[in-house]
């Protein structure tokens, strides 16, 4: 025990060293930043200044969307893919009474391959006109965002019910005149490198990565086709105001937020919470993640083009503030966290801010500054954005801040 005691030790050192090293190879100084040149966001590709709504919808829009599809987030086949939805749950007292529950298994089918998903919703009570709803996908599994003792687990969890209940003030939801829905984002791809085969890629014949195009979507593009699909679901729901669904997604879901937000023009308000980079963050700046550790550590993300721009982040012809720009004219919310650098709260301020020039266009306020503003205290207007106190994290700090935000453009 006497020898073994030492060398367990160094082990732990070495480790602990190597990863230092490892986290020490991310850049936050702001000195560090190499030099960068942001695309222009209102000049299209044969240098024409874009000064009106109608050059950006009719010309500029439809040049960068395709670039973010086939360079960034990648394609999914158009193909139709039959859908049916069978209510499991129907209860209208719950929460105390407050709120109406509904768990909806949702089905998908193409040739021979079946894929399921389990919607969980819970909708005000004391709202009796059609009711605005929050669309945010968890990450651990449905009866991980609530001890509610009725909520069916997710296919793909055994973790405990309430897990992740903080990151889910459901009566403060049900409360401001909200309903939630939420599926375990596994259902359309489980995170993993090895499991395409699981996922709803599967429906389109992409069962492997071998058999993804370069510009084939991969899980982020499959998520925001999942978001997308229960919208058609919530379009169908006569509690629901299909016209006011909120789309909200947290770390690598708000890099799915932006893009389900950017590609399906039905989503009311999209918002990011610590989206990072391939999210909200400028990519050329390089802090905290950068494009290549994102696409070594998760190479089932983002589609194979993207590796072309590992440590070559100048070499895109696209940045994120263009990515927030396609959401225009909707409202938007980007949310960072003081002590989140790894996702770089300054450069998802600054693209929020760039991709105001767009909202100009529509006579709309962007954030109408490229100075952070102070933590914790919020700047709103068309785009919005805060930087809070914390962690990577959702808290009800944020929750508190997307419902006035939601409350100001919706109702």
């Amino acid at each position: 025990m006497k020898q073994i005691v030492p060398i367990l030790f160094l082990f732990a050192c070495s480790l602990l060293g190597l990863h230092a090293q490892e986290a020490g190879e991310a850049n936050y100084d702001e000195s560090k930043i190499p030099p960068y040149t942001l695309p222009a966001l209102l000049e299209t590709a044969n240098g024409q200044k874009v000064t009106t709504v109608q050059q950006w919808e009719q010309t500029r829009r439809p040049e960068l969307l395709p670039i973010f599809a086939g360079q960034v987030y990648g394609k999914l086949p158009a193909d139709k893919v039959d859908v049916s939805y069978k209510k499991l749950d129907d209860n209208h007292s719950a929460l105390d009474g407050s709120a109406t529950r509904k768990q909806i298994e949702i089905t998908f089918t193409r040739n021979g391959v079946e894929r399921k998903a389990l919607l969980l919703m819970y909708l005000p009570n004391h709202i009796k006109t059609k009711v605005p709803v929050f669309l945010h996908f968890n990450f651990q599994g449905n009866q991980t965002v609530s001890a509610d003792p009725d909520i069916i687990p997710s296919q793909y969890s055994d973790l405990p019910r309430g897990n992740q209940a903080s990151r889910w003030p459901l009566e403060k939801i049900i409360d401001a005149g909200y309903g939630l829905a939420t599926v375990h984002y596994f259902d359309f791809f489980p995170d993993s490198k090895d499991r395409y085969a699981e996922s709803i890629l599967a429906l389109f014949g992409y069962p492997s990565e071998g058999d993804i195009p370069a510009d084939g979507g991969q899980a982020i593009a499959a998520w925001a086709w999942g978001y997308s699909r229960v919208l058609d679901y919530l379009e169908t729901d006569r509690q629901v105001d299909a016209s006011k669904i909120i789309l909200m997604g947290h770390s690598r879901l708000g890099k799915t937020s932006l893009w389900a937000g950017a590609t399906d023009p039905r989503f009311a308000i999209v918002i990011s919470n610590e989206s990072g980079c391939g999210g909200a963050a400028l990519s050329r700046r390089q802090v905290g993640e950068t494009v290549n550790r994102i696409n070594n550590v998760f190479p089932h993300w983002f589609c194979k083009n993207f590796r072309r721009y590992n440590k070559k982040e100048n070499e895109l012809p696209v940045d994120q503030h263009e990515l927030l720009a396609l959401i225009a004219p909707r409202p938007l919310y980007v949310a960072s966290a003081e002590e989140d650098r790894w996702s770089d709260p300054k450069g998802e301020f600054l693209s929020a801010a760039y991709a105001g020039e767009v909202y100009k266009l529509y006579g709309m306020k962007g954030l109408e500054t490229t100075t952070m503003p102070t933590v914790n205290t919020p700047v709103v207007n068309r785009i919005a954005y805060h930087n809070r106190t914390g962690m990577h994290d959702v808290t009800d700090f944020d929750w508190e801040n997307y419902i006035r935000f939601a409350d100001k453009w919706l109702k």
